[in-house]
């Protein structure tokens, strides 16, 4: 204080106009820096579930790219999307508190994607919804979109209507590959979200469809054993094996021990519901031996009319072949950049407002659906979802329904 109070007071003013002066110039300098309108991903990026986050953010990044290089958000004069990336970590109380970072260190945020597993998005969510802050997922539990909530959106069948669908569809692809219908049905689960909303409206269509459940096996991730549960399927004779478990090292335990009681893809049709399923590490981990034949449920799948974009992801990437994650990703930020491009603002609850108006039909975003329709209901569910089904075939998993996503044929064991 002494110092500044002995300054002459011209002098004092010449240095007030030159530090003004310099600071318009710093203000101009930041003025004409490349603007950028912030969305978020927040997948596992550590732990047993980094694999399938670290899928979702390849495919979001391409998309940014892809924005990016197309000259930004024209709406908003061509800015630029830049997209912020956090770990949910390996536990739910791990997601919430990085979702609670996520909102505080980035308040400029607009919209968001993420987080993989059912039970990470249903606290992340818990944490979007009090910020306003638009969040869209593929997973897939029915709760995820039944608590009220204005600023999710599920991009993917729910768990109730993936069950719903998938056993009138399989009874028909069996009925087609081999002239009968499956009459028996077993099932080895995990007790995630994902498997708890998948297996709760089986039971009554089992009994509808005549389907008879001989063996129900669920367990708390992660499995130490197979076996009891694996001997139990073997000994009550199935047509079909429902495998709804979210977790790759389970999922190698549950299968080698099928294959090592000789229930391979020849014997009995293993059927699963998780993006994991498709993953060109699910190969690598397993074997491509025991995961031939093996189908899943998706959510989406890059198939007929994606040729293009799979084609640039396996350049981009290094992987083999796009699966559900990484697409479903690249949809989501395409979907956030239609809604800022209408929202015409930087306005998270505009962006909000944008998605909830969609109603797309056979256009633009819509193609990205199995359905062609893009449009949220009231809870913010997908109106006219429709499930695809894949299947290991020849090293590689491929689309069999429905018919316009569909590059190959289904193949069934012999019943």
């Amino acid at each position: 204080m002494t110092i500044i109070n002995e300054i002459p007071r011209r002098t004092a003013l010449k240095l007030g106009l030159a530090s003004g002066a310099a600071t318009l110039a710093s203000t101009g300098v930041r003025a004409q820096a490349p603007r950028t309108v912030k969305v978020a991903a927040l997948e596992p990026l550590t732990g047993p579930w980094a694999r399938g986050g670290q899928m979702e953010v390849n495919g979001a990044r391409m998309a940014v790219a892809d924005i990016n290089d197309a000259g930004g958000i024209k709406a908003l004069g061509g800015v630029r999307m830049e997209l912020v990336v956090l770990d949910a970590g390996d536990s739910v109380e791990k997601a919430a508190d990085a979702a609670r970072r996520m909102v505080a260190q980035n308040p400029d945020l607009v919209g968001g994607i993420g987080s993989w597993l059912s039970n990470f998005t249903l606290a992340v969510t818990e944490v979007t919804e009090r910020a306003e802050l638009p969040w869209l997922t593929l997973c897939y539990s029915d709760v995820i979109t039944d608590r009220g909530f204005r600023y999710v959106f599920q991009v993917s069948p729910t768990g109730d209507q993936q069950s719903r669908e998938a056993i009138p569809v399989l009874l028909d692809v069996a009925k087609q590959a081999t002239g009968k219908a499956p009459a028996t049905v077993a099932v080895i689960a995990d007790n995630t979200a994902l498997a708890v909303s998948f297996l709760k409206p089986l039971r009554p269509l089992f009994e509808q469809y005549h389907l008879k459940l001989v063996a129900d096996e669920m367990f708390a991730p992660p499995l130490a054993d197979a076996t009891v549960m694996v001997q139990h399927v073997r000994s009550s004779h199935p047509d079909l094996l429902m495998l709804p478990m979210t977790g790759m090292g389970d999922l190698k335990l549950v299968l080698d021990k099928l294959n090592e009681y000789h229930l391979g893809p020849d014997k009995l049709l293993r059927l699963g519901d998780s993006g994991l399923w498709g993953d060109p590490e699910f190969a690598r981990t397993v074997g491509p031996d025991i995961v031939n034949g093996c189908m899943s449920i998706m959510g989406n799948w890059p198939g007929k009319g994606q040729e293009d974009l799979n084609r640039r992801f396996v350049e981009r990437t290094k992987e083999p072949w796009m699966n559900q994650d990484p697409f479903v990703a690249y949809m989501e930020i395409m979907v956030l950049k239609e809604a800022l491009e209408r929202a015409g603002a930087a306005d998270r609850r505009k962006v909000g407002d944008a998605i909830r108006a969609f109603d797309l039909h056979d256009e633009g975003l819509a193609k990205f659906f199995p359905s062609r329709h893009l449009k949220f209901d009231s809870k913010g569910r997908l109106v006219d979802a429709q499930l695809v089904i894949i299947q290991w075939q020849g090293g590689a998993p491929k689309p069999i329904y429905p018919a316009n996503v569909a590059t190959a044929q289904p193949i069934w064991p012999k019943l």
